[in-house]
């Protein structure tokens, strides 16, 4: 199957614009309603997670009726074009609660066997970041330049994200902590801006754990078209969630892999 990436950009970028039409009326207002999904923890979802996905459906309704979407508000919706758009209206609602600007919209498309375009949209920074075919580019207050992963030859130059200290299971913690004590700087809560900086030659590595597909598409693509790699903790496809690893290149790639799965 031949896929117009180009012409897809254009969809997911009005996508993007509806996105943050809806979400930043919420940004920071005193009135934002959010419930809890997690029973035994706190995982928010807000009005504005299920306004920009509904406001993002809607735009592809009229263009894109016979594409699939993978929603996290509101699930799957099946398509018979071949292509599957995964969607995350709002990836870090916990920073988007507590006023933080690092959430962000995340969109992909592709076939199943993974997303060939991947955007990250931050609305109140006004910073959007879009790859595909080989080519990333960052759109913000200093205009238009293109993405590009950093060369870091070796892990003691590198700088490392995640989003919670705690990673995963306390085996996942223990395989990150060996990644973390090799690396110069790592960081903590960044959620989906972490890949974008990744994808910007800003920091070197993220590693995660516990993603679902909609968390990882979009980053996916938006990376490797700038140059990086992103694979699960196997070194296998991650498009379907799980333990993530993304890597500004192959090299540093390498080296992070083997100790996420080196032997205590």
């Amino acid at each position: 199957m031949t896929i117009d990436y180009t012409s897809l950009a254009l969809v997911a970028h009005d996508m993007a614009d509806a996105a943050r039409a809806a979400i930043l009326p919420h940004f920071r207002s005193t009135g934002l309603i959010t419930d809890n999904k997690d029973a035994g923890g706190y995982d928010p979802v807000t009005q504005a997670d299920r306004e920009a996905e509904q406001a993002m459906r809607a735009v592809l309704t009229q263009r894109r009726p016979t594409d699939a979407i993978l929603g996290e508000e509101f699930g799957a919706q099946s398509g018979q074009s071949g292509l599957t758009w995964v969607l995350d209206p709002i990836d870090g609602t916990r920073a988007f609660v507590a006023g933080t600007p690092t959430w962000g919209v995340l969109i992909a498309v592709g076939p199943d066997t993974g997303p060939g375009l991947g955007l990250i949209d931050q609305p109140y920074i006004g910073e959007r970041f879009v790859g595909f075919g080989g080519q990333a580019e960052v759109h913000g207050p200093l205009g238009r330049s293109r993405a590009t992963t950093r060369q870091t030859d070796d892990l003691s130059e590198a700088i490392l994200f995640t989003t919670f200290p705690e990673v995963g299971t306390p085996a996942d913690r223990a395989a990150f902590e060996r990644v973390a004590t090799s690396v110069k700087l790592t960081r903590y809560g960044m959620d989906c801006y972490a890949y974008a900086l990744v994808a910007t030659g800003h920091a070197d590595l993220v590693i995660e754990a516990g993603l679902n597909a909609y968390d990882i598409q979009a980053p996916i693509a938006l990376i490797e078209a700038a140059g990086g790699i992103v694979t699960n903790w196997d070194g296998g496809p991650a498009h379907d969630g799980g333990r993530a690893l993304a890597a500004a290149n192959a090299r540093i790639h390498a080296q992070a892999l083997a100790l996420l799965n080196a032997s205590t």
